[in-house]
Parts: structure tokens; sequence; C-alpha cells
């Protein structure tokens, strides 16, 4: 038999069943990124993936370890395949492996624990563990400052693509454990980026979504002026790409010379994340953030002078350690001054080994999840008066899905939209850039009408 995408012959087990592998993302789209990398090795070595929910012979969980939820959730995962199939080989890697490998290893079932690096070896270092039934920990404290280069070709299950181009980061917010399990910045050259996203054009991908650790430092590694910009226009030169999306920026990135360039570059949609943590510049000064609320919101005005329709959005994270009551409402009014279209909010959490975890002024976990509670009614009402914006006015959508009531997609300002009038019966349109006359809003969702 033959692994139908790698043209490879099957790996079979000792009833010449095809070996079978699993996999589960926990996290960014980094970790997004990385799973699919490894997917595409053991497709390439002649395994036949399965759904996480069915039996399989190797179930691999990319793990994250941003907040206590993320921890939890990786650890539900790992004790789920191991009622699930007691005899299956784990494969546990990412950032919660790196942080507490041995821990992970104790796991029953559990043969390999990668880290953050070496993914490129993880069929040949799972296939010695089970071979030897032993339990291998690659995981190096000591992490290099080389990029991994892992290429993809294609983004399973989705019609855009993600194109890591950034590694690592040297920013040590107190509140984060990354840069401990990450690693130092390390950025991939251009050349590599143009060559990757090449391939994904070729398998028919029309948008690109950059991501990295701390896309803001990418290029201060390789020397010669090299900045995000670079890698913008790397991506920009490929042939069918239409869409560039960028990640999470700083909003120290956002000067009139970046914008300016960003003005130069069409593909680049109108959508940019800037993460603000917090609306409070006490909070700010002991997160250790590098810029304020007043700068903050001075980035978010030069975008919108430069590209007035765009979308903003953004993290929030409340209940951070000395976050008043009167702080708190300062946050509420930043993030209503800067207009979000979206808001990712979430509650601190204590990570150990960060300074944050023994500062004073400790917020009792209730009062953390309702401030969060009132952030997302805020986010939600933001997110609904900029739909209501978008009436009338024209837009073009990636399709995603085709359902019964619609196509289903995104704008480049990331609005999820149901294009349901003048559709032509004859066109397949998943996967294509739909020009569209937005019609209405429901819930958070756009309803359009194609135009022909």
């Amino acid at each position: 038999m033959t692994n139908v995408e790698s043209g490879t012959p099957e790996r079979t087990v000792s009833d010449n069943r095809p070996m079978t592998v699993a996999f589960q993302t926990f996290g960014c789209k980094v970790n997004q990124y990385d799973t699919q990398a490894m997917r595409e090795l053991f497709l390439a070595a002649g395994y036949r993936e399965v759904s996480f929910d069915s039996p399989a012979d190797v179930y691999l969980i990319n793990t994250c370890t941003v907040t206590g939820t993320g921890d939890k959730k990786s650890l539900n995962a790992i004790r789920r395949v191991q009622k699930q199939n007691p005899a299956g080989a784990i494969i546990v890697a990412g950032c919660l492996s790196q942080r507490e490998p041995e821990k992970i290893a104790e796991m029953s079932g559990v043969r390999l624990v990668l880290g953050t690096q070496h993914r490129h070896e993880v069929v040949h270092l799972l296939e010695e563990a089970v071979r030897e039934e032993k339990t291998i920990l690659a995981v190096s404290q000591k992490i290099e400052r080389i990029f991994e280069n892992t290429p993809i070709h294609t983004n399973e299950g989705h019609t855009r693509a993600v194109l890591k181009i950034q590694e690592g980061c040297n920013r040590f917010c107190t509140y984060c454990i990354i840069p401990m399990v990450r690693g130092p910045i390390r950025s991939r050259p251009a050349e590599q980026i143009r060559e990757e996203a090449a391939v994904l054009a070729g398998n028919g991908f029309k948008e690109i979504v950059l991501t990295g650790i701390h896309l803001t430092s990418y290029g201060l590694d390789l020397g010669k002026g090299n900045t995000l910009l670079d890698a913008i226009r790397a991506v920009e030169s490929v042939e069918g790409i239409e869409r560039i999306r960028l990640g999470s920026l700083e909003p120290v990135i956002i000067t009139k010379e970046f914008v300016d360039a960003l003005e130069q570059l069409p593909k680049v949609c109108r959508q940019f994340h800037l993460a603000l943590q917090s609306g409070s510049n006490p909070i700010l000064e002991r997160m250790h953030r590098r810029y304020t609320k007043e700068s903050f919101l001075a980035a978010c005005d030069l975008l919108r002078s430069r590209f007035p329709d765009c979308a903003i959005t953004t993290d929030v994270m409340c209940g951070f350690p000395g976050e008043t009551e009167a702080l708190f409402e300062e946050t509420k009014e930043t993030c209503a001054r800067a207009g979000f279209t979206r808001m990712h909010v979430f509650p601190y959490s204590e990570r150990e080994g960060t300074p944050a975890a023994t500062m004073d002024g400790c917020v009792p976990v209730h009062v953390r999840q309702a401030r969060a509670l009132e952030l997302i009614a805020l986010g939600d009402t933001l997110k609904n008066e900029a739909g209501k914006r978008m009436i009338h006015k024209k837009e073009k959508v990636l399709v995603e899905t085709v359902q019964k009531d619609g196509l289903v997609g995104y704008t480049d300002s990331y609005f999820r939209c149901i294009i349901d009038e003048g559709l032509s019966p004859d066109r397949d349109y998943t996967g294509q850039i739909v020009d569209v006359i937005i019609t209405g809003l429901s819930g958070d969702t756009l309803r359009a009408r194609e135009i022909r």
C-alpha cells in the first residue's frame, strides 16, 4: 500500500495494518505550524493520519504553557489518549515539554519528550524509542541560536497557510515564561521565506499568515538592517499569493517609516493585531512592556490615518498583580478608545519562574475572572459596532467552506462573512477570493452578496 499524500509505501505493523498517527495542537499559530511540519514528516515516512479521537499507534500532542489553562488542556490530552489506546506511543512536544520534561517523561505511554527543538528528528527519535522500548528526552536546556528550518508544503484543513518566520523572544515581560522555553530570537532568512511561500502558492494557497513568537523582533539577529519588512516583501514578491496577514505585533513597530512602507505593499491585509495586555501605565510598567497607553493609542491612530477601514485586534490580560479597580477601569477606557474589532481576553495566570509570580498585590482569582467577563462584554460591543460600519461596503472574501446557507469565509480585515446572494451555481468557490458587497450583520457574522 502507498500513502496517498506522500507517495511513500505505508508503514505497517505485524498484521499488515497501516501504522497510524494522530495529532493534537494547543496554543499559538507557531505551534500550529510546528505540528504541520511534523505531520508532513510522518506522512513522508509512510504513516497514515487518523483523527485524534480514534485509536492510533502514535499520538503527537504539541503543548502550550503560556497559562495554567494551557498546561491543564495539554495534560488532559495525554491522559485521554492513555485511556483511548494504552498500547499507543505518545509524543509530547512544545513548550510544556521544554518546561517540565522529567514530569512529562514519567507519564504512562510517553515514548518521546520533544521540547522546542529537534522537531526535524521526530520520526527517527520516536522509532528509536519504540524499538528500544525506552523513553527519549530530546530536550536541550541550551537552545540553539539558529532558526530550525522545518518547511511545510500545505496547511491541513485550511484555505490560508501559516508561515513561521521567527522563533524566540528577548523581551522578558515579567509575566511570561516563553523566553525561557522558546529561547532567544532566531529569524528565518528572507530567501527561505520566499521559497516556502512559493511552494504554498503552488499548492493553491492565496493567503499567507506570517507568524513567530515575537514578529516585531524579526531580523535583529540577522544583522545588515534586516527587519520584518524584508520578510513581508519576500512573500509579496511571490506570484499567486494575494493576501499577507501579519501575526501579533508590538505597538513599538508602528512608526511613520513602517506604515509608509506597508502602504507600498498592497497584499498586506487591513488587519493589525497589536498586543495591548493592559491599558494602564502603572501595570504596563510592572509587566515590563515597553510602551505606554498613550503611545499605543497613537499607533492605532497612525494605522487608521493610512488604512481608514483597517481592523485593529488585540490581547488583554486582567487581574495582573497590583491592578486595582481604578486601574482596571483605565484599561476598559483604553480599549474603548482604541475601538478594537476583536479582543482576546484572559485572566492573569501565575507562571513559576517569572518575576510576576512573586509580586505583591495579588488579585483574587474570582476578581480576575469577573474582570475578564467585563472585558469580553466590552469586546462584543466593539465588535458589533465595527460590524455595523461594514454594511454597504465592498469587500473581498476568502471562501473557506460551503454551507447550506451560503459560502463562509473571511474579509481581509478578518470579519467572518456568509455570502448568500448572487452566487453562480456552476462555480467552485472554495479557496477563492470573491468580490462582495456587505448587506447586513447577523450576530457577529457579516452577510454579503457577490459582485459579478
